[in-house]
C-alpha cells in the first residue's frame, strides 16, 4: 500500500458526496479517491462527471472486488451498514460504517463479533463528533475526576427541527422498515453515542416516547428517557424533531464539580475546592447566612472555567476519514473504533423498548423481543420486509 488509503465509497448521497469533496479538496491528506458505487443512475452519473478518474459501480460487491480500494465507507441506509461492514472485512478490505451501526443490537453484534475475528483489518464508525475538541477535552476531565464521581447528566437535544416536507421526501424516510425509527436512529446517534462516552453506559432506561406527535409519521419525533446508572445516579435525555427554536443543552454534575456545554460549542467548568459533601458538612449556621445574603467569597467554595474552541466546517469529518486512514497506514489508535457503534444502538433500542412495553428496560434486555416488536411494526407498514 502506499502512504495514501484508496476510499471505496459506497452511496454518493449527502454525506458520501461530502466525503469525496473533503478528499479532492485536500481535507484528508492521506486519502484518495479509489471508486464509487451507488445503484442511482444519476448518482453514477454524476460521479462519473464530477470524478472522472475514479471508477463508478452500480453494485457494491463488485466495488469491493475489483480491486480498487483498501477501504470502504458505507453511506447508504442504516440497515445496510452490518451487512456491507461484514461483506467487507470478508473480503479483507477496511471498514468505516455510518452511524448508527445499525438498526438493531442482533445485527450489530454480527458485525462486531466478525470484524473480531479480522483483528488485522481497521473497522471504525463515524462518530465525528469525537473529533470535537470540546468533547475530547471534557472527557478528558471527566476521566481525571476533575469534577469527581458523576451524580447527574442531562442532555436537552432538541435542535433537530425537521418540517413535514423533510419525511415526505423519500418514502423510507422516518419508517420502521426504511430508516428503522425517528430522531433516535436518524438525528440523535452522536449524541447518544457521546452521553456514555463521557457519563459511562447506563444499566436500564425508562422512557415516554411519542410517535407521529407533530408529524405525520409513524415513528419517533418526540422522546424523554430516564437512564439509571446504579447507586442513585440518574441521567435524563431529551430530542424532538418539532422544535423550532431547539435547545442543545448537556449537563454533567459530579460530587466535586459540574459541567454545563451550550449549544456544543462552549462549556462552563466548574470545580469545587472540596467534595461537595465535604463542603456542606463543614459549613455552620452563619457561614449558611453568609451564603443565602451573597457575603460569602465564591472563590472560598469553587473555581469556574469557560472552555471554548474554534472547529472549521468540516474538520470533525474529515479527521475521522484522516485518522481511520492513519490507522491502516501506521497503526494510529482510532478516535471511534467500529466496535463502539453498539453502543448508541443498544440505547436507542432499550429506549423504543421502554415505550413500547411501559416498563423500565435493563440495557441487557431480550434482543429477540426487540425484534419481534419492530417486524410488528414493519409488517404495519407493509411497505418492507422484516428483519431477522
Amino acid at each position: 500500500m502506499s502512504n495514501k488509503v484508496r476510499l471505496g465509497i459506497i452511496g454518493l448521497g449527502q454525506q458520501g458526496g461530502m466525503y469525496a469533496k473533503f478528499i479532492t479538496d485536500g481535507l484528508v491528506p492521506n486519502m484518495v479517491i479509489g471508486a464509487i458505487a451507488d445503484i442511482d443512475p444519476k448518482k453514477r452519473e454524476l460521479a462519473a462527471s464530477t470524478y472522472p478518474d475514479v471508477p463508478v459501480y452500480d453494485d457494491y460487491i463488485a466495488l469491493l472486488e475489483s480491486g480498487d480500494v483498501d477501504a470502504v465507507v458505507t453511506c447508504v441506509p442504516h440497515f445496510l451498514h452490518p451487512e456491507m461492514g461484514i461483506e467487507t472485512l470478508k473480503r479483507n478490505i477496511h471498514a468505516l460504517v455510518e452511524k448508527p451501526a445499525g438498526v438493531y443490537t442482533k445485527q450489530v453484534k454480527e458485525l462486531n463479533e466478525f470484524a473480531a475475528s479480522k483483528p488485522e483489518l481497521s473497522f471504525g464508525i463515524m462518530f465525528n463528533q469525537r473529533n470535537n475538541p470540546l468533547y475530547i477535552k471534557l472527557k478528558e476531565i471527566v476521566d481525571n475526576g476533575e469534577i469527581g464521581a458523576i451524580r447527574r447528566s442531562n442532555w436537552i437535544i432538541t435542535n433537530w427541527w425537521r418540517p413535514q416536507g423533510y419525511y415526505n421526501s423519500s418514502a423510507w424516510r422516518a419508517t420502521w422498515g426504511g430508516e428503522g425509527g425517528g430522531v433516535l436512529v436518524n438525528q440523535a446517534p452522536h449524541q447518544l453515542d457521546l452521553w456514555q462516552w463521557i457519563c459511562g453506559v447506563p444499566q436500564s432506561v425508562y422512557s415516554k416516547v411519542s410517535y407521529g406527535f407533530r408529524r405525520d409519521i409513524a415513528v419517533e419525533d418526540e422522546v424523554t428517557a430516564v437512564a439509571d446508572y446504579g447507586n442513585g445516579v440518574t441521567g435524563v435525555f431529551v430530542t424532538a424533531t418539532h422544535d423550532i427554536v431547539g435547545t442543545d443543552r448537556f449537563e454533567i454534575l459530579g460530587d466535586q464539580g459540574k459541567i454545563v456545554v451550550e449549544n456544543s460549542k462552549t462549556a462552563t467548568v466548574t470545580r469545587l475546592v472540596k467534595p461537595e459533601r465535604e463542603l456542606s458538612d463543614g459549613m455552620g449556621m452563619e457561614d449558611v447566612m453568609k451564603l443565602f445574603t451573597g457575603q460569602l467569597n465564591p472563590a472560598e467554595l469553587y473555581t469556574t472555567e469557560v472552555i471554548e474552541f474554534e472547529s472549521a466546517w468540516g474538520a470533525q469529518h474529515s479527521g475521522v476519514l484522516e485518522n481511520f486512514a492513519a490507522n491502516i497506514l501506521d497503526g494510529t489508535p482510532l478516535l471511534a473504533p467500529g466496535s463502539d457503534g453498539i453502543k448508541g444502538v443498544r440505547l436507542a433500542n432499550a429506549i423504543h423498548l421502554s415505550s413500547w412495553t411501559g416498563t423500565e428496560v435493563g440495557l441487557d434486555f431480550d434482543e429477540d423481543l426487540f425484534l419481534a416488536e419492530l417486524n410488528k411494526r414493519i409488517a404495519t407498514e407493509g411497505t418492507f420486509e422484516q428483519r431477522s
